[in-house]
């Protein structure tokens, strides 16, 4: 066993802190935050860095690394800010289905796009009446000679109202349920394909969230990606990837809350003297200090073996699952320790404590992460 990383993935590392550490100011976080804005010119900053679609080939604008790099540099991210980190992050939620599964003529259209920062994407999954269940999806797309016509509607969309397109999961063999989905691809300004913005989020306020309709929307028969009818199928493959970055979205999240926590206390005084020196504040630092090293251990194992060759859904759901959990447990400690100080948004706590939340809801909620841990190892997996 080797717990270190190679040297160059440690370059990575400090080249991400670097960038965030200088360009993650509190006030444009705050900012952010308060308008529901995506940072546009700071996302396309990082990918002029070569930090959006890190691990797609050099060929399509990437750097050619692998999920543990990725992950390395989402912690970074949100480690420095969670709010502009995560927006960094989803900006090009999506996209990994086209590399995944997607053709050469579909990788070379809409990748370069999404690593140089031109484009913004989204994945549409998520319907009112469906939630975490995409075993059946309502929206359909009935196929002809001249390619698909979609109707239906995704709500809690990342990036649909600015996003340049959507891979949309599609109901197209409306008789066998999940074996009767594909992924299909709607450009923005597509006649019949319209979103409207959410508003009001706790959280992650500044990655932008939305509704799709589609009325009649007629695409390509090559906006397919992947297999006809095995969208379910390469949806739960992206699934099981992108859980491990989530991951390591909270690992970074609750570092971050760590990082602000000590700094407070050794400052703080109370009763003449830090409240770093008091016990409690002391366990309370051990216990976050350890929760947080679990889930990283437990996130880049996942990573490793993926990058392996070996996507193995079960650590993907045990990583996503207690890093999240943790991550809600260790931001509340940190919070605590800042008392009625971290109740108020002047102090980037309460903003974490809001964004950390939801981690535990998309990409399948934690429910539903035991639901399958359970059920692979049920079966001897």
């Amino acid at each position: 066993m080797n717990f270190e990383f190679t040297e160059e993935q440690e370059e990575i590392r400090m080249a991400v802190r670097e960038f965030a550490e200088k360009e993650f100011t509190p006030e444009l976080a705050r900012e952010c935050d308060q308008k529901e804005e995506f940072p546009m010119e700071l996302y396309k900053k990082a990918a002029e860095l070569g930090f959006i679609g890190l691990h797609f080939e050099e060929e399509y604008g990437g750097q050619g690394y692998g999920l543990t790099e990725l992950c390395l540099s989402i912690e970074e991210l949100c480690r420095a800010d969670s709010t502009l980190g995560t927006a960094i992050l989803i900006g090009g939620f999506g996209s990994d289905m086209i590399h995944m599964f997607g053709t050469e003529e579909q990788r070379e259209k809409y990748l370069p796009q999404v690593a140089s920062g031109e484009w913004i994407a989204s994945g549409a999954f998520t319907e009112p009446a469906r939630g975490s269940d995409i075993t059946m999806v309502d929206t359909s797309a009935v196929k002809d000679d001249d390619g698909y016509t979609i109707n239906g509607g995704k709500t809690l969309i990342s990036n649909a109202p600015i996003a340049d397109f959507g891979v949309i999961l599609c109901q197209t063999d409306p008789g066998v349920q999940h074996r009767g989905s594909s992924l299909l691809i709607v450009d923005k300004g597509t006649p019949g394909f319209d979103n409207n913005p959410i508003h009001g989020k706790m959280g992650i306020r500044a990655a932008t969230l939305g509704e799709y309709s589609f009325s009649d929307c007629k695409v390509p028969l090559d906006a397919l990606i992947g297999v006809e009818n095995m969208g379910f199928y390469h949806t739960l493959e992206f699934l099981d990837v992108g859980r491990v970055a989530v991951a390591a979205q909270t690992v970074g999240m609750a570092q971050g809350a760590l990082d602000r926590a000590l700094a407070y206390a050794k400052e703080r005084t109370q009763f003449g003297r830090p409240i770093s020196d008091f016990q409690v504040i002391q366990h309370k630092i051990a216990d976050i200090a350890t929760q947080i090293e679990a889930a990283r251990l437990m996130t880049y194992k996942a990573a490793w073996y993926i990058d392996q060759g070996r996507i193995i859904p079960k650590w993907s759901c045990m990583a996503k699952n207690f890093a999240t959990s943790a991550a809600g447990r260790t931001v509340s400690e940190a919070l605590q320790i800042f008392g009625g100080y971290g109740f108020i948004a002047e102090y980037d706590i309460e903003r974490i404590y809001r964004d950390v939340r939801v981690t535990e809801l998309y990409e399948g909620t934690t429910e539903i992460q035991k639901n399958m841990v359970a059920r692979f190892l049920l079966r001897g997996e």
